[in-house]
């Protein structure tokens, strides 16, 4: 088995090295970065350390990651929050924690794996990933599309291509957004310095979020005081965490977002405040238009109930 080697320089402080290693490395879990630690394979300042290793901003660490061979697609009977289904095509509302599909550090629990589950004779698909169209960010809730056939799904991946695909997200923002509509048009790329992330780069791929101010807040009370914007965002193009990176760069981040935002978290909210809301396509066997919604998960309506009722809002 090979190994690839990743090294970054931390900044943070005070949080579980297990959880700052999740929280930097996308496709690895919390506990799937425990064993890497437990292995051996994890070093801070060239010392080996343990799970609970409280990190300090500046220490090295660097990690040997193994390159999994790809396995055996399994399905799981895991429940779907199914949105719309015909013979051809499967919309999910997936949950933030969800991976969308296998890779090292989420052998399974994904998305695929429950879809396998539920669309048996995906499996017959030579596809690593049977069925996904696009993806979503693990912590990052909303509407996926899945392809029943490897003809619906070159379909829609031509829409994507394309730009013929509506998208809206949900997304709540640290301080008060300014002006009330917006674009955000910045090139993104991996970040040299820190390969699990990305950033704004002048050699990166174009990039363009057009948004919306929906609703500002400005909460008085408790650890959470501050400022705060709900918007609807529009990607017209679909980078690894576009969105994110967007708003990270205009000094107004996702809330909850550990990568790219503040540090530490002070609403009430164990995730990041980004919800693939809406999408508009053109049904890959009609042609018809196909309006799609997903409510807003109920731990994030309670965040916005809890700032509509500590002080003054604008809409």
């Amino acid at each position: 088995m090979t190994e690839r080697r990743i090294e970054f320089q931390i900044e943070a402080s005070n949080v579980r090295l297990d959880k700052y290693l999740a929280d930097q490395v996308p496709e690895l879990s919390r506990s799937a970065a425990q064993r890497l630690i437990a292995s051996g394979r994890v070093t801070v300042d060239g010392e080996l350390a343990k799970p609970s290793h409280k990190v300090r901003e500046g220490e090295q660490v660097v990690m040997l990651l193994p390159d999994e061979e790809p396995g055996q697609l399994l399905p799981e009977a895991i429940p779907l929050d199914i949105v719309y289904e015909d013979e051809v095509l499967l919309v999910v509302n997936k949950p933030a924690g969800m991976v969308v599909h296998p890779a090292p550090g989420h052998p399974g629990g994904t998305l695929v794996n429950a879809v396998l589950a539920y669309c048996p004779e995906l499996a017959a698909s030579e596809d690593d990933r049977p069925g996904i169209v696009h993806r979503l960010d693990r912590d990052t809730s909303g509407l996926i599309l899945v392809a029943k056939s490897d003809k619906a799904r070159r379909a829609l991946q031509r829409q994507f291509k394309e730009r013929q695909v509506y998208k809206a997200y949900l997304a709540l923002l640290d301080g008060h957004l300014q002006p009330a509509w917006g674009r955000v048009e910045a090139p993104v790329g991996r970040d040299p310095h820190q390969r699990q992330r990305m950033a704004v780069l002048s050699g990166g791929r174009e990039a363009a979020t057009e948004y919306h101010v929906l609703e500002q807040f400005a909460h008085k009370v408790g650890p959470a005081a501050g400022e705060y914007t709900l918007v609807k965002a529009e990607p017209v193009t679909g980078r690894t965490h576009q969105i994110r990176v967007h708003f990270a760069s205009i000094g107004h981040p996702v809330v909850g977002d550990e990568v790219y935002g503040k540090r530490k978290i002070t609403l009430p909210l164990a995730r990041q405040f980004l919800h693939a809301r809406r999408l508009r396509i053109k049904h890959p066997s009609t042609g018809q238009r196909l309006e799609l919604e997903a409510p807003l998960p109920k731990e994030l309506a309670a965040v916005l109930a809890m700032l509509r009722l500590s002080g003054p809002s604008s809409r």
